[in-house]
């Protein structure tokens, strides 16, 4: 990313770009960069603040044009209503393509099968990596920020992926001077990451100066769960509450957003852009280590079906 300072109108000094410029600038270098190496790169959009955030600056690099990409959503079928319905109007709003793997249609036909505790992020990795493959895409943009999980720590932001669609540390290029090696043989492709610099809390302040709609998941509502696992689900039709888990009606929000049965709410007043950044301000704990299920399976959880071929 080369960065020219702009000079002021009033002073005729010039003057650094915010960290929040610099963030925007080299996520448009990188969405640039890849229109300009690729020949089907798609992103994954799952109508969650990184994809929407990852949406807007693919807008912005590519304005008045329209984004040469499509968009590539996995189903779980245990999505939340309110970010399936973000997803469409989104979809409709920018005339974008979306392609959609759903994780049903492979329990149907009994190529997966349902996991005992109900949980469908795991599934996700078979209808994503034949998906790629069956699309031909060579370069699909992720929203991982490194911030997030210690696997994920480990990207780069153009991160090979061999014929089978999995991650291998070892294989992946030095990217000195943010000069990005797109190179790879026929089968494979390069997952992209523009936000792998961002944090949670970069995110949230991006969202509010660009005054981002989202979910309104993402605030402070009234919603009926339950706990387990030391998190509260969302009660709903995916198999959740068992005997013994009590539903109860609480004041919270979503940090992070994924399959209802496996991403948890947290207890919360933040209604406004304003709370939500100083809520993040203060937490200790990354958004996915505080809500999410499916990387506490074990402790290596991410780095296990990122190696198989998840996001």
């Amino acid at each position: 990313m080369t960065t020219v300072a702009t000079v002021s109108e009033e002073t005729g000094s010039p003057y650094a770009l915010s960290h929040l410029d610099a963030l925007e600038s080299e996520a448009v270098h990188i969405f640039r960069e890849v229109a300009g190496e690729f020949e089907r790169p798609v992103i994954l959009f799952s109508g969650g603040k990184d994809s929407i955030v990852m949406l807007h600056l693919a807008l912005k690099a590519f304005r008045p044009a329209a984004v040469p990409f499509s968009l590539l959503h996995v189903d779980t079928g245990h999505n939340f209503p309110e970010v399936l319905d973000y997803r469409d109007r989104t979809v409709a709003k920018h005339g974008l393509r979306l392609h959609v793997a759903s994780v049903q249609d492979y329990i149907d036909r009994g190529v997966l099968k349902e996991r005992p505790d109900g949980t469908r992020n795991p599934l996700q990795t078979l209808p994503l990596t034949e998906k790629i493959q069956a699309e031909k895409f060579d370069a699909v943009f992720g929203g991982g920020r490194r911030d997030e999980e210690k696997a994920r720590a480990k990207e780069r932001v153009f991160s090979l992926r061999d014929e089978f669609s999995q991650w291998d540390p070892r294989r992946q290029r030095p990217e000195l001077w943010n000069l990005y090696n797109g190179r790879h043989a026929p089968g494979e492709h390069v997952r992209v990451f523009p936000l792998s610099n961002w944090t949670e809390l970069d995110v949230w302040q991006y969202i509010a100066r660009e005054g981002i709609e989202l979910p309104e998941i993402y605030y402070a509502h009234e919603r009926e769960v339950f706990r387990r696992g030391g998190m509260w689900l969302t009660a709903g039709e995916w198999g959740g509450p068992k005997d013994g888990e009590t539903v109860e009606k609480r004041l919270v929000r979503y940090r992070t957003v994924g399959d209802m049965s496996c991403t948890g709410a947290v207890d919360s007043d933040a209604d406004t852009i304003e709370k939500v950044i100083v809520e993040i301000a203060a937490s200790r704990l990354t958004e996915r280590g505080a809500t999410r299920a499916d990387d506490k399976m074990s402790e290596a959880a991410m780095e296990d079906r990122k190696r198989e071929g998840y996001f």
